[in-house]
């Protein structure tokens, strides 16, 4: 992926940090960003250290005019995006029949309505390059059953229907769209879940155990490189044996 610029949000930890190193030592160029000023620059330095070029861009994923920054701001530096990596989530969670319209709302604007505007507003970029992907970050809980995590659950959903419609109105223009779907992940937003809740996932597992986010890279690096040519519309499930169960 040598030259190309790839875009992540939510990339100053966790499954999106993994996924920028991925890229930066395969060659791309790299924009980080996240809400925190601070992350963004401590990530980008840090794969600047791996050998690649990166910059972070501080902006929220659910403000859709901050999504222009973030465009025009890695334009500026790399003069166009390549890839798209819709990484940035919120995984709020209220039951069902307690759930408020500020929590649902709050909960969409991140997980729905922030990649979906902003694969509108890298487009024309998108359109210009050789190499067009968007990759969508979903989740295995859009195929199960969710009752206390139903926001959640449903958006992911929701932005893997996107995936799919998506793929389909931009093929003409030669930008393919994918999506992955993570299981149980060691991250910050497993490590919040009560530990009966993580043992519980790890449990519904072939591989009985949590996944890195390490190894979300290779699906990633498929999906978005020349090596996943004749693959759009399509989801990757990396969840250690537990959906297909």
């Amino acid at each position: 992926m040598t030259g190309r610029t790839v875009l992540v949000t939510g990339g100053t930890r966790g499954i999106g940090l993994s996924l920028a190193e991925g890229f930066v030592l395969a060659g791309a160029n790299v924009v980080v960003a996240s809400r925190k000023a601070d992350a963004c620059e401590e990530a980008a330095a840090h794969l600047r250290g791996l050998g690649g070029q990166a910059i972070g861009i501080p902006v929220h994923a659910g403000d859709v005019e901050g999504l222009d920054v973030l465009v025009d701001g890695t334009v500026a530096e790399f003069g166009g995006v390549d890839v798209l990596v819709n990484n940035a989530a919120n995984a709020l969670a209220q039951p069902l029949g307690e759930m408020t319209v500020e929590a649902w709302a709050k909960s969409n604007d991140v997980n729905v309505r922030g990649p979906v505007f902003l694969t509108q507003k890298a487009l024309p970029h998108l359109r210009n390059s050789d190499h067009a992907a968007v990759l969508n970050m979903v989740s295995v809980g859009a195929f199960g059953f969710a009752a206390d995590l139903s926001i959640y659950a449903a958006g992911k959903a929701a932005l893997m229907s996107y995936t799919r419609s998506m793929a389909a109105a931009f093929v003409g223009d030669g930008i393919r769209v994918n999506a992955i779907a993570p299981g149980p992940i060691d991250t910050d937003m497993m490590r919040n879940n009560p530990q009966e809740a993580i043992d519980a996932m790890t449990r519904g597992t072939l591989m009985k155990r949590l996944g890195t986010p390490d190894e979300l890279v290779g699906a990633a690096l498929l999906l978005c490189s020349d090596a996943g040519s004749y693959i759009t519309g399509t989801m990757i499930i990396v969840d250690g044996g537990g959906t297909p169960r």
